[in-house]
C-alpha cells in the first residue's frame, strides 16, 4: 500500500500539502479526513495508513508544513535585512490571496481561530509555534541591524498580527487593499525600530 520508500514520502507530502491547501479555503471544521483524501487523489484507506492519528494528525502536520514553508521564504528574505524580510512576506500572502481570488487564505490563522475540542488541540499548538517562528524569525532580524529587542519582539509581533489580520480582510472584501494599505505603514515602522539607538 504504502509503495517503495520515495513514493511513499511523495505521496504523504502530497496529502499534507492537500490538507494544507484546503484548510486555508475552507478551515480545520469543514474539512474532512474524506475530503482530503479526494482532494488529493489519494485512497482514504492509504490516508489513514499515513496518518493513524486521523484528522487531527494531518491537520497538525498540514499547519506546520505551511509554516515552515512561510518560515523559509522569511528566513532567506531576511538575510537581505528586516525590510527586505517583511517585505517577501507582505508579497506571499498578497500572491496567494490575489491569485486564488481571495478564496485561499492563511491555514495557520484558519486552525488558531476555531473552535476544537481540547482532545483536537495539536493543529492549535502547531499554529501557535508557526506564528511564534515568525515573530522570532522578524525579532532576530532586527535585533541584528540595530534594534533593541523588546523593541523589535513588538514590532515583530505587530507585523505578524496585522499580516495575519489584513489576509482575512481581503478575503472578506475581495480587495488586497487591506495588505497594500499595512505594507505603507509597516515598512516606517520598521526602519525606525532598526535606527532608534542609532540617533
Amino acid at each position: 500500500m504504502a509503495g517503495t520508500p520515495g513514493e511513499a514520502a511523495d505521496s504523504r507530502g502530497k496529502l499534507v500539502a492537500g490538507a494544507a491547501d484546503m484548510i486555508r479555503r475552507r478551515g480545520l471544521n469543514a474539512t474532512s479526513v474524506r475530503e482530503l483524501a479526494k482532494y488529493a487523489r489519494a485512497p482514504l484507506g492509504s490516508t489513514y495508513h499515513y496518518f493513524p492519528g486521523g484528522k487531527t494528525q494531518l491537520a497538525t502536520e498540514a499547519v506546520t508544513f505551511a509554516g515552515d514553508l512561510a518560515a523559509t521564504l522569511l528566513a532567506r528574505e531576511l538575510d537581505q535585512g528586516p525590510i527586505e524580510g517583511m517585505r517577501a512576506f507582505l508579497r506571499m500572502w498578497r500572491k496567494i490571496v490575489v491569485d486564488t481570488d481571495f478564496r485561499a487564505g492563511c491555514p495557520v490563522l484558519a486552525v488558531a481561530v476555531e473552535d476544537l475540542p481540547e482532545a483536537e488541540g495539536a493543529p492549535r499548538e502547531a499554529a501557535a509555534a508557526a506564528f511564534s517562528h515568525w515573530t522570532e524569525l522578524l525579532t532576530e532580524s532586527m535585533c541584528a541591524h540595530g534594534a533593541e529587542r523588546a523593541e523589535a519582539e513588538r514590532t515583530a509581533t505587530l507585523i505578524v498580527a496585522a499580516v495575519e489580520g489584513s489576509v482575512a480582510m481581503c478575503r472578506a472584501q475581495q480587495s488586497a487593499e487591506p495588505l497594500d494599505r499595512i505594507a505603507t505603514q509597516l515598512e516606517p515602522l520598521v526602519r525606525s525600530t532598526i535606527t532608534r539607538d542609532r540617533t
